[in-house]
């Protein structure tokens, strides 16, 4: 049984689809079976796991619409060796046109439960916005993976997120629970970002992963080739951070 995990934050630009890129790709170097679901209109995890958006016959969009299955729309990155389910504008469709749809918010869970045994792990890169998308990320899941910049503003949609977390496990989800923060885009320099860090460590605990993705040129030029940032340039800091936290991700799960 796949162990399905959202990457989500509502505060933009935080590395969300670097994060679940390079984490699919991390997992699947330790021989993890791993399904990406690009569940944001702007298709950028697809882009960035090599597949052109442009030329896809099916994509999650047909799979939220019962139009496809996750079977016949998954597409397989070469250079991440994972499977995608891709996305591309035509999602931001979906949101209006799921709205009169019955179960509209299990939609994703429903579809990937054909595929369940194919996989260790499902990852699904979340739209910047509690939306309909976005919810039914969060019902799909197990857990959620929030990676965030170690800056003020970043505190301030933590605590927003966590309590959108706490409401949809209260009504819609009872499986969900958060798995960890990841701290991305870290300098170490910066004294703002160390203080940020204890302030997590302090308040969060044990739900502050240990690994930290230092702020990496490598990771933000690997999208443009069509590559995961750990595939692109594997000596890289920030390559080697995502292996990393992908090892502490199996270790994890195996303890929970």
């Amino acid at each position: 049984m796949a162990k399905i995990f959202c990457v989500a934050n509502q505060k933009g630009g935080v590395g969300k689809t670097t994060t679940a890129v390079n984490l699919a790709a991390g997992l699947a170097q330790l021989d993890q079976r791993v399904l990406l679901v690009d569940l944001d209109p702007q298709g950028n995890a697809t882009m960035g796991a090599g597949i052109n958006k442009a030329e896809l016959q099916a994509s999650v969009y047909e799979v939220l619409l019962g139009m496809s299955d996750v079977s016949a729309a998954r597409r397989r990155s070469e250079s991440g060796r994972f499977d995608m389910l891709p996305a591309n504008r035509e999602l931001a469709g979906a949101e209006v046109e799921m709205v009169e749809l019955e179960n509209r918010e299990k939609r994703l869970k429903d579809a990937l439960h054909a595929v369940d045994a194919e996989y260790d792990f499902v990852l699904i890169d979340c739209p910047p916005a509690l939306s309909m998308l976005t919810l039914n990320g969060l019902c799909a899941a197990h857990g959620v993976i929030i990676p965030m910049q170690c800056e003020y503003y970043a505190l301030e949609g933590l605590s927003d997120l966590v309590n959108t977390i706490k409401k949809v496990h209260a009504k819609l989800n009872t499986d969900l629970k958060i798995i960890g923060l990841l701290r991305v885009m870290f300098d170490p320099r910066m004294t703002l970002s160390q203080q940020v860090s204890a302030q997590l460590e302090q308040h969060f605990g044990d739900k502050v992963f240990k690994t930290i993705i230092p702020r990496n040129v490598r990771l933000a030029e690997a999208p443009s080739y069509g590559m995961p940032g750990v595939t692109f340039d594997p000596s890289s800091k920030g390559a080697q951070a995502y292996i990393a936290f992908g090892a502490e991700m199996v270790q994890r799960i195996q303890s929970m």
